[in-house]
């Protein structure tokens, strides 16, 4: 049995790196199953779940991969990479809904619940808005299992794919904010990093969790001063204790102080999360208006409302405006950005879970042995597991670890 915390490197070791025999040896142990990868239909998705490196992988395991054509275009992996890691190419979405489970990053569109047959297994992101009750109530109406990839967790409590999307986007927020700074872009003509003799520029980081912290680090490495601000002494404590930079200034969420130093501010990051609804606006437009002209905001928060009182959504093709001469930034998935790194790390992800739910024996039996892996789950067989969902859409929920052991 092949734990579903293994990194890709170790299954590499013990997949595609061993001898032919064994591999098919590896493959009569386990139960094949088919994974279909549809191509994304969101706005401006361009990430993929599975890289062909990771299917490589799978299919030494002995199990099938059907990928919609162009599916990884987007993220410049093309359909000849996957078609020689072993991978078949189809060229319709209810090829692809054929297989025993599928995977793909953005959430379920109603055309694709159509295409969805009972008991599947659904893997994908979700999203709290007021109209995703309509669309668990058709996939529970499809009896399927649905598992949310951002409410997994591993072994250890952490959620992997939150994190590794969150160390992209902080690393990423602070180059997006260097774009923005410079003349090429209309900005001040700064560059965010140190140079002998002028003093360094100035970056407010609201929030010390994941997005903060890769935030914090990157702007520390190009030699920016820093201040974070939360409103946790915890999260402080550890952001402090992690970056351990003299040039990294914490306190509390105090709304005069951070007034005062978002008005001396190049940069203002927003990295605030909820663990469930809006992310609390912390920042009022009087404090926006008071920040310098030219300065720069990038709300990494806006998928959860922002937390400045001025952002609202933009996107990739359209992704800033100007409020008070300040520049905003407000795209909800900077992931999707840099969508070859993100795909890979999402691959890291989802490849080693795919290969124990096949070593196991299916999902109910992978559910059964790895407990932390039922956070995922928001339907199972049709029944309603989520707790916040349930009271948030006024639908009948059942708790997870009572249904599996009725099952």
């Amino acid at each position: 049995m092949h734990n579903p915390t293994l990194t890709l490197k170790e299954l590499q070791r013990s997949g595609i790196l061993l001898p032919q025999e064994e591999m098919l040896e590896v493959g009569r142990r386990s139960t094949q199953i088919s994974i279909g990868i549809p191509k994304e239909t969101s706005f401006q998705e361009n990430r993929i779940p599975l890289v062909p490196q990771a299917v490589s992988i799978i299919t030494a395991y002995g199990h099938q991969v059907i990928i919609e054509a162009d599916a990884g275009k987007n993220a410049n992996f093309q359909d000849k990479d996957y078609s020689e890691a072993g991978a078949q190419i189809a060229y319709s979405k209810e090829e692809i809904y054929k297989a025993d489970i599928v995977i793909k990053v953005s959430p379920p569109t109603e055309e694709e619940i159509e295409l969805i047959r009972p008991k599947q297994v659904f893997i994908s992101a979700v999203q709290s808005s007021t109209q995703y009750g309509n669309i668990i109530r058709k996939l529970s109406a499809k009896k399927a299992t649905a598992i949310a990839f951002n409410y997994l967790k591993d072994e250890t409590g952490v959620y992997p794919v939150v994190k590794s999307m969150g160390e992209i986007a902080g690393s990423t927020a602070i180059l997006i904010a260097a774009e923005y700074l410079s003349n090429v872009n209309e900005g001040k003509g700064l560059m965010l990093g140190g140079v002998t003799g002028i003093p360094p520029i100035e970056i407010v980081i609201i929030g010390a969790g994941i997005v903060g912290e890769n935030a914090a680090r990157a702007a520390l490495g190009l030699g920016a001063e820093v201040r974070i601000f939360d409103n946790s002494l915890t999260r402080l404590s550890r952001i402090k204790n992690n970056l351990g930079n003299q040039l990294v200034f914490t306190a509390l969420i105090q709304q005069d102080e951070l007034a005062k130093r978002l008005a001396t501010a190049d940069v203002a990051i927003g990295a605030l999360r909820a663990p469930e609804g809006r992310t609390p606006c912390v920042v009022t437009e009087q404090m926006v208006s008071d920040m310098k002209y030219g300065s720069v905001i990038v709300d990494v928060s806006i998928d959860q409302g922002g937390c400045f009182e001025t952002s609202q959504p933009t996107n990739h093709t359209s992704p800033v405006f100007k409020r008070f001469g300040v520049t905003h930034y407000c795209v909800p998935n900077i992931p999707s950005r840099v969508a070859h790194t993100a795909s890979i790390a999402l691959s890291n992800i989802f490849a080693p879970i795919l290969i124990s739910i096949g070593e196991e024996g299916g999902i109910e039996k992978c559910l059964h042995k790895y407990a932390y892996m039922r956070s995922g789950v928001y339907l199972y067989q049709g029944i309603l597991t989520n707790k916040f969902f349930g009271e948030m859409y006024q639908i009948p929920y059942k708790d997870i670890d009572l249904l599996m052991a009725a099952f």
